[in-house]
């Protein structure tokens, strides 16, 4: 069954149609009143469906398509790809629908699936003796245990939410940052060398790793002590040093190449993100919701998508080039982030550019299933 031969077809296609069909659900609850059956707070349901929902099947396709290639083992495919996919879409329906169930049942069948993917993850990178990618199994293993902290919400213990919610944004924009640090600088030196460019970006050192390092390090401390001096202060200091990194990879070299431009792009937003909450720390009276939405709309959304429509094309047989359809997936959700950061400043502008934002987010990864399902659902092209 081609859907079920590589972790990319069935995560990325879920990861799409969730993404989209979520945020639907959530401005159909903030305009109407509406209410899920679910034991979770509106807001909290909102971002648990977001962060321990879309991301993880982002992140599972990516992952289990990328590890072959480091390991050189098969990839997970059959029956034990069908198992996972079978545990995500069990944990988003007994999430929806938590408020009817037990609450243990529902903790347990939404944990299952974060704790099976670290597992597969973790038993192809040990097997081959992949050291260098042994750090990816950490995060997935924190989005895990933030997972749990926002689920025992349902069990009586809201005061973990804010802690778990927190946690599972630093887990993913780590993520976010080490492998972007890795493909984008590649990605861009490979594109630019096959045309002759000897201006490339230089090969990672001791300044990229410190970068790296202070930025996580700032994330984690604001997991834990969001409002001090401190936090803020280490925050613009991990976005600075980020924006010095992004700005050596030379990505207005390569904006004839919206499929690489886009990651630049998306990096962007994370320097933009975690400065602006560094901002936000510092002065509370600047809106912090725009700082996340910064990070979640802008970085994890742009990321998400500039890897699902690379990776989709190159393990299909297609050319690693943006067509009119993709540039425009890139466009949406370019428009999505600026006017949902956008609504925190406007005043009673705010539900137009609120739905203007949703509008853009469904546009764009509506846009991805109507391009990119037929690629992940049909075999690859030969030739």
């Amino acid at each position: 069954m081609t859907l079920l031969s590589q972790g990319f077809r069935p995560f990325f296609l879920g990861a799409a149609l969730w993404a989209a069909a979520a945020i639907a659900l959530w401005i159909a609850i903030l305009f109407t009143g509406m209410l899920p059956p679910s034991g979770f707070p509106p807001l909290l349901w909102h971002i648990h469906a977001m962060l321990f929902g879309f991301v993880p099947a982002a992140v599972a396709g990516f992952l289990l398509t990328a590890i072959p290639n480091w390991t050189g083992r098969p990839p997970v495919r059959g029956a034990l790809l069908g198992l996972l996919v079978e545990l995500w879409v069990i944990g988003r329906i007994a999430s929806f629908v938590s408020a009817d169930i037990p609450p243990w049942l529902a903790i347990i069948a939404d944990a299952a699936f974060l704790f099976a993917l670290a597992g597969v993850i973790a038993r192809e990178l040990i097997s081959s003796g992949n050291r260098r990618n042994f750090v990816l199994i950490a995060p997935v293993m924190v989005l895990a245990v933030a997972n749990v902290m926002m689920d025992l919400t349902l069990a009586g213990y809201p005061s973990l939410a804010g802690d778990g919610w927190r946690l599972g944004l630093v887990a993913t924009l780590i993520l976010v940052s080490v492998i972007g640090g890795r493909i984008v600088p590649a990605f861009t030196r490979n594109w630019l060398m096959a045309r002759k460019t000897t201006a490339v970006p230089p090969p990672p050192g001791m300044l990229d790793r410190a970068s790296l390092g202070v930025l996580h390090a700032a994330l984690i401390v604001w997991v834990f002590v969001p409002d001090a001096r401190f936090t803020g202060v280490a925050l613009l200091s991990g976005g600075a040093l980020n924006l010095w990194r992004l700005a050596r990879w030379r990505a207005a070299a390569t904006r004839a190449e919206p499929l690489l431009l886009v990651l630049h792009i998306g990096y962007g937003w994370l320097t933009l993100g975690v400065t602006f909450l560094g901002l936000t720390v510092i002065e509370p009276t600047l809106p912090s919701s725009a700082a996340i939405h910064a990070l979640t709309v802008g970085a994890i959304g742009t990321m998400i998508l500039a890897v699902m429509t690379r990776v989709t094309r190159g393990h299909t047989g297609h050319e690693l080039s943006a067509d009119t359809m993709t540039t425009s997936i890139y466009l949406l959700i370019f428009l999505a982030a600026a006017a949902r950061i956008a609504a925190e400043f406007a005043g009673q502008w705010y539900e137009r550019l609120l739905l203007a934002a949703a509008a853009a987010w469904i546009g764009a990864f509506g846009l991805f299933v109507l391009r990119y399902a037929p690629l992940l659902l049909r075999p690859r092209r030969q030739g």
